[in-house]
C-alpha cells in the first residue's frame, strides 16, 4: 500500500472515531424489535416531604377576614421574583421536620406528602377554630420543583419549576438541552433520602427509559451529563470540525518538516 492510501486511510479513521454519530444524538428511539410501542402505567411515587423542603400554604374560607392570619402577609408585592417570594413567604421543613404555622404551631411535616399535610392542618383548623359551615379551604404545594443540572448543557445551575411533576426530558430541555458533546446514554440522576442517596444512570437514547424510577425526578434532585470522548480528543464534533482541524496538523506537520529539511 502507497504512502497516499495510507493517508487516506488514516484521515478516513479518524474522522470515523471523531464524529458523534447520529444515533448517539436521538432522543427515545425504539431500539427493540419492531415498530410498536406498549403503553405502560407511570411508576412514579408521591414525593414524600423532607428537611429543607419549603411549602406554600394557603387558608380560604367564605369569610376571608377569619383565615387573614393564616396567611402570609402582603410581603410579596415588595420582592422582585416568584422565587424570592416563596423564599419569604413559605414554610420552610426544619431539621426535625416540622413547618411553624401561626396560631397552630410547629406541625411535624417529614415523611408526608402535600395532601397529606392538606388533610391534617384542615383536619386541626376543623377541630380547633372553625365550623364545617366556614368553608375552609386549604391548599399545600411545594414552593417551585427545585433541581439541579450540571456538565455538557447549555445552561448549567439549580433551576426551579412551578409545577408539580417534572420528567427528565422537560429538565433537560429547560436547561437549554444536552450539547452535542454531552453523553446522552449515561445521565446520571443522584436522588438524596434521609437515610442516604441513590443514583440513577439513564439512557435518553432508549425509549424504554421512560420505565426508569429515575426518569421523573423529584424535588433536589442532582442531574449530571458527562462528556463523550470526542470532547477530551478535541479533534470536533462532526466531519467538517475534525477534517479542519486534521488538515491543519497536517499542513503544521508539513510546514514543519519543509523548514527542517532547509
Amino acid at each position: 500500500m502507497n504512502k497516499p492510501k495510507i493517508y487516506l486511510f488514516f484521515l478516513f479513521s479518524i474522522l470515523l472515531t471523531s464524529c458523534v454519530p447520529t444515533k448517539d444524538l436521538v432522543y427515545l428511539q425504539n431500539k427493540s424489535e419492531g415498530t410498536s410501542t406498549a403503553v405502560t402505567p407511570s411508576n412514579q411515587k408521591p414525593y414524600r416531604l423532607q428537611t429543607n423542603d419549603l411549602l406554600n400554604i394557603s387558608i380560604k374560607a367564605i369569610d376571608p377576614k377569619l383565615v387573614e392570619i393564616f396567611n402570609p402577609s402582603g410581603a410579596q408585592n415588595m420582592v422582585a421574583t416568584p422565587d424570592q417570594g416563596n423564599y419569604f413567604n413559605g414554610y420552610a421543613v426544619d431539621d426535625h421536620g416540622n413547618i411553624r404555622l401561626p396560631i397552630l404551631g410547629e406541625i411535624n411535616v417529614l415523611g408526608f406528602t402535600t395532601e397529606e399535610v392538606r388533610i391534617k392542618i384542615e383536619k386541626l383548623l376543623l377541630e380547633k377554630y372553625f365550623k364545617n359551615e366556614a368553608g375552609v379551604f386549604v391548599i399545600v404545594k411545594l414552593s417551585g420543583f427545585r433541581y439541579t443540572i450540571n456538565g455538557e448543557v447549555t445552561n448549567t445551575g439549580t433551576k426551579t419549576l412551578f409545577q408539580d411533576k417534572v420528567n427528565i426530558m422537560e429538565a433537560i430541555a429547560n436547561a437549554g438541552d444536552i450539547t452535542i458533546i454531552g453523553d446522552r446514554k449515561d445521565v446520571k440522576v443522584i436522588r438524596t433520602f434521609p437515610q442516604g442517596s441513590e443514583t440513577f444512570s439513564l439512557d435518553l437514547t432508549d425509549a424504554k427509559v421512560v420505565n426508569s424510577p429515575g426518569f421523573y425526578l423529584q424535588p433536589n434532585d442532582y442531574v449530571y451529563v458527562k462528556p463523550l470522548k470526542q470532547k477530551s480528543w478535541g479533534t470536533g464534533k462532526t466531519g467538517i470540525e475534525s477534517l479542519t482541524t486534521i488538515v491543519t496538523i497536517l499542513s503544521l506537520a508539513t510546514t514543519t518538516f519543509l523548514l527542517l529539511r532547509n
